[in-house]
């Protein structure tokens, strides 16, 4: 469970000058020389017995300790409350303070480089990743035609971003990307991360390959990547089950711009019963692309989760990220054939 998660909803940062005030009091019963014994007075490197519970007063034995016991008791316990407040007063701020980060809305990614239109999210059928240069193409690029300077249709197939003639074999295909993966190409290093992962196109399954390599990915700018390293510590994919680290990744794949694990992580606050959180991260999910985060929601307004200016809030998102997608070339590579659809 991450920070975020230990406390009830609307946690906030308490009174600062509270705060201080706890933290001067506990200042104040600090003990100045721990080598004074409490009881007796006694100085020296030999006074080293220590209270066993708030571990700041010092004895010079256990039989000072015993006598000193019942006129310790009542700082003893006010030092462990004070320091009690303290710690869950530095996990509320750390909380606070997790939650920005978490609810911020994500970095937008790349446009295509060629139209320059936003490329659609979660379909990876609305994107082609070019071994070639390393460019991530829209569908409507990819199979736009191309003509010569005559203006006569091309029919040989290039790359449409650095004009390499396409490979014609998979062999071709994994040379490319292995030259990708020398050139640090976090797009090539995610794909290898699947390869592993699924044992295709001749490479062996290998858990912890793949998830070093997502974690490479993830490091380079791949949000996606932490969404499959969550996914791996969830169910158990060649590590031990950890749901709590899996939490921790899929909020880093949120942070970074994954909808995919936005909306997952709405689905866990929902079996939390924090529907105020789980409506903040669907909504962020909806921006991002996330029809499903948008069908949540229309759940969540059906049962009386969610309001009508939260559903409507969605439908608006929704229909922002379609308007920033759509184009007729990409409808025309949609319809084109099942494998060129983007939403």
């Amino acid at each position: 469970m991450s920070t975020s998660e230990k406390y009830k909803e609307g946690a906030s940062i308490s009174n600062d000058d509270g705060a201080c005030e706890v933290i001067g009091k506990l200042q104040n019963m600090s003990t100045a020389d721990v080598s004074l014994c409490a009881n007796c007075g006694k100085e020296g490197e030999d006074v080293n017995n220590i209270c066993n519970k708030c571990k700041k007063t010092t004895y010079c034995n256990a039989v000072c300790k015993k006598v000193h016991k019942k006129k310790h008791k009542k700082d003893c316990e006010e030092y462990i409350r004070l320091a009690t407040e303290k710690h869950n007063e530095e996990l509320r701020i750390a909380a606070h303070l997790h939650d920005i980060e978490l609810f911020k809305q994500p970095p937008s990614e790349e446009d295509c480089p060629i139209c320059f239109m936003r490329l659609p999210s979660l379909d990876p059928t609305g994107r082609r990743y070019q071994a070639c240069c390393g460019k991530m193409i829209c569908s409507g690029c990819f199979y736009a035609p191309v003509y010569d300077n005559q203006g006569n249709k091309v029919d040989s197939k290039k790359c449409p971003f650095c004009r390499i003639p396409a490979p014609y074999t998979d062999e071709e295909v994994r040379k490319r990307e292995k030259k990708r993966i020398e050139a640090n190409d976090p797009f090539a290093i995610y794909n290898y991360g699947g390869y592993y992962r699924d044992g295709i196109n001749g490479f062996p399954q290998d858990y912890t390959k793949a998830l070093e390599l997502y974690q490479k990915a993830a490091e380079l700018g791949i949000a996606k990547a932490y969404t499959n390293i969550g996914v791996t510590y969830y169910i158990g994919r060649g590590v031990e089950v950890d749901k709590e680290k899996a939490v921790h990744y899929y909020e880093l794949a949120a942070m970074g711009g994954s909808a995919e694990a936005r909306q997952i992580l709405g689905n866990e606050e929902i079996r939390a019963g924090k529907w105020k959180r789980a409506i903040k991260h669907f909504n962020i999910a909806v921006r991002g692309g996330s029809n499903g985060s948008l069908e949540m929601i229309k759940q969540m307004y059906s049962n009386g989760h969610a309001t009508k200016e939260d559903y409507t809030k969605a439908l608006r998102s929704y229909q922002t990220y379609l308007d920033e997608i759509k184009s007729s070339q990409r409808d025309k590579a949609a319809a084109a054939g099942e494998e060129c659809r983007y939403y």
